[in-house]
């Protein structure tokens, strides 16, 4: 399949070029310019895009369940029809391996067919019925029936290390569109001709589908985000990114005259725990697998390990010693475009300057392409009060530090901030010498992993992708599996409303035939 790039916004199944042409898609390895220039939004095509998507908002919120599973189904169709022509335009933006970008594709078109389940399944309605019966309670009751629906349109930043599956159609998106709520998608400068081949295929599947007009909208150019942001029929805001983007998108959301919730996944370094009987009995299979885990991808993963803890000991010194020669015997890797080299750059020199941190492994990039960095720090480093080595380096790197005794990291995890992942690599001797501070972690991360690595985050029911701040905005959500859909949804209470008036999910007859909780009882049987 071939497309025509045309360059402008996505406005309400429009298109619309009304700022200059004046952005332009770069390749990552060579810098080179693609000949399709884009233009950038203005304040009115943002004021556009987001009155389209309210005016989509009424009529899409009401289609059944069941319309909107055909609509990402539809979406999965389109993004796996796209041939080689899309890849290779994938490709050039992000330096990317073709096997991973098409992993990432399936990864995306999954996650949709997976909200497309959920719909179906109809749990996420969370339909609650009391009914009034006089029989049960001393004194009179009305009917009560509460379900949750879509809170409104959704802006939707796309993130620049995953192009397709935290991008135009992943995950905020599909969680946003099968909640009820059309989005307004910031495509990332970094690959817009990816975005606007994703944004193609998603009107493609609208148009099948019959959804309104305005479900989908997306706009290209820097600064337009503060505008998205502060539009007033913006409701919430999902995004993957930076902290300092993150936290100026929650700062601009709760000065708004109607605040708004900002899901923002930001910072995390990704503690793994090396404990001593581990590193004893299988040190070298780690320190070759860890080495493989800091470098996959270029270390371009929100979950990447940058911090590794280990108790003194010879074994670690062993461990340490392998780890640094696996790690210099890694070839340099091009990362998704030259500011990520920049910044990844200025991180690794930030951490060689600190007190009480030797730089063990590491080289200067060449062109686009970055090496992997190993450092050592002390334990007290752990403990400065600016937590430095908590500042995420994106990219290939990690730090390890060696402590005394066990009481010191159970003092450092109380001081630490908010992770995305805290991984354990641990004999059972090792669990249950430390049962003690296992329940610490809870309090730490969104997700606990023991004898495993944090890069590659499945998409499921199970999953969470998220955690304390400043891992995300809002630990009480998570942005890859099913209940990412949760923060898109807000509940109604309908009281002694006549059944004809109800919302399919509440009516006696039960027509979507979903799990309810009947008078405190799950039932699917209707109501007599």
């Amino acid at each position: 399949m071939s497309i025509t790039l045309t360059g402008q916004q996505f406005i309400g199944g429009q298109r619309s070029g009304l700022g200059r042409a004046e952005l332009t898609s770069l390749a990552a390895v060579d810098g080179s310019a693609h000949p399709v220039h884009y233009y950038q939004a203005t304040v009115e095509e943002v004021e556009q895009a987001v009155k389209a998507a309210s005016a989509a908002y009424p009529v899409f919120r009401q289609r059944s369940p069941e319309a909107r599973a055909l609509f990402l189904d539809a979406i999965a169709e389109e993004l796996d029809a796209l041939g080689e022509n899309f890849i290779d335009d994938v490709v050039r933006e992000t330096a990317l391996p073709v096997a991973r970008i098409m992993g990432e594709r399936a990864r995306t078109s999954g996650q949709l067919r997976l909200f497309a389940k959920v719909l179906r399944r109809g749990d996420f309605l969370g339909a609650r019925i009391d009914q009034a019966l006089p029989e049960r309670t001393p004194l009179p009751r009305p009917d009560l029936r509460q379900m949750r629906i879509g809170l409104g349109p959704v802006a939707v930043f796309g993130a620049s290390n995953f192009p397709l599956a935290f991008s135009v159609a992943g995950g905020d998106t599909a969680s946003a569109l099968a909640a009820g709520c059309p989005v307004v998608v910031k495509a990332h400068s970094s690959h817009m001709i990816t975005a606007e081949w994703v944004g193609q295929a998603i009107e493609r599947a609208a148009r099948k589908t019959g959804m309104p007009v305005g479900v989908f909208n997306m706009i290209y150019g820097s600064g337009v985000g503060r505008d998205l942001v502060q539009a007033p029929g913006i409701k919430a805001v999902g995004f993957t990114g930076s902290l300092a983007g993150g936290r100026a998108l929650c700062d601009l959301a709760a000065a708004r005259p109607e605040p708004i919730p900002v899901f923002a996944e930001m910072s995390s370094i990704n503690p793994v725990w090396l404990m001593p009987e581990a590193l004893r009995v299988r040190g070298e299979r780690i320190a070759a697998e860890l080495a493989a885990s800091v470098t996959m991808g270029c270390g371009q993963f929100c979950t990447n390990p940058g911090l590794l803890l280990a108790v003194d000991s010879p074994a670690t010194e062993q461990f340490i010693a392998v780890l640094g020669e696996t790690l210099a015997q890694t070839p340099a890797q091009t990362m998704l475009n030259r500011q990520t080299l920049a910044h990844y750059q200025s991180g690794v020199l930030r951490l060689a300057a600190l007190p009480g941190v030797t730089q063990l492994v590491g080289s200067e990039a060449e062109a686009a392409k970055a090496y992997p960095h190993l450092f050592r720090a002390t334990s007290a480093c752990l403990f400065d009060v600016e937590h430095p080595l908590e500042d995420e380096v994106f990219g290939p790197a990690t730090v390890i530090v060696t402590v005394p005794d066990t009481e010191t990291l159970a003092n450092f995890f109380a001081f630490m901030h908010g992770q995305l992942t805290i991984t354990l690599q641990a004999e059972s001797v090792d669990l249950a010498a430390h049962a003690g501070l296992l329940a610490q972690l809870e309090h730490r991360a969104g997700r606990l992993l023991l004898n495993g690595y944090p890069t590659g985050v499945e998409v499921c029911d199970a999953m969470v992708h998220g955690g304390p701040y400043p891992a995300t905005s809002d630990a009480r959500g998570t942005s890859v599996g099913t209940l990412a859909i949760d923060r898109f949804l807000r509940p109604v209470c309908f009281q002694n409303y006549p059944d004809a008036y109800l919302p399919a999910p509440l009516q006696d007859a039960n027509p979507l035939d979903i799990l309810r909780l009947v008078d405190g009882l799950p039932t699917r049987e209707a109501l007599s």
